[in-house]
């Protein structure tokens, strides 16, 4: 194999990841959530100040030695690293730091999926990653007998998409997958 040859190779390695990468359910952090900031390849002295648990200021930020605020809600654990490791790079503070973000799991537990309508528990439901409409309903007690589930709506960061749940119960492959803060609402 020439030079060029193994560049394509490596790059289409790269790509055919990528999609993999995107869909690993990272879900975006928000105020309040604790992280864990871990960090290598800087002096050992400094890997305590740094290398520690943090909860997400209500302003969205975490305070980091030598950088100070950075943003943190809104991102994806894993872009909050890279966002760590470059503000270090680029201020010239550290040459090739590693940064990995660990969410703590009552930070994904203590997010919502709220349902409501023709629900026989309705409320909240706690979040977890394998969520989809069906479960969240279910967990909430099921249908009342006056439930409408062909007319059921799913609101999503202020979008609103009506689904029949008639459909999804006799193909349940067809279930959709929720987020945190999904609203569920069951005419009666």
């Amino acid at each position: 194999m020439n030079t060029r040859s193994v560049s394509c190779f490596l790059a289409a390695c790269v790509c055919a990841m990528a999609p993999v990468h995107a869909q690993n359910g990272e879900i975006a952090l928000k105020a309040n959530n604790r992280i864990t900031i871990s960090i290598g390849g800087i002096p050992d002295n400094e890997v305590p100040q740094i290398s520690k648990v943090y909860t997400i200021s209500d302003n969205g930020t975490v305070n980091l030695l030598h950088i100070g605020e950075v943003r943190a809600a809104g991102l994806k654990p894993s872009s909050l690293q890279r966002t760590i490791e470059q503000t270090y790079i680029a201020r010239e503070i550290y040459t090739r730091p590693t940064v990995t973000v660990t969410t703590d799991d009552n930070a994904t537990t203590a997010r919502m999926i709220y349902v409501v309508g023709g629900i026989k528990g309705n409320g909240q439901v706690p979040y977890n990653s394998s969520m989809t409409v069906l479960k969240a309903i279910s967990a909430a007690g099921g249908f009342t007998p006056f439930a409408k589930p062909s007319k059921t709506k799913l609101i999503r960061n202020g979008v609103t998409t009506e689904i029949n749940l008639k459909d999804i119960s006799a193909d349940p492959s067809r279930d959709i997958q929720l987020q945190p803060e999904d609203q569920i609402i069951v005419p009666d």
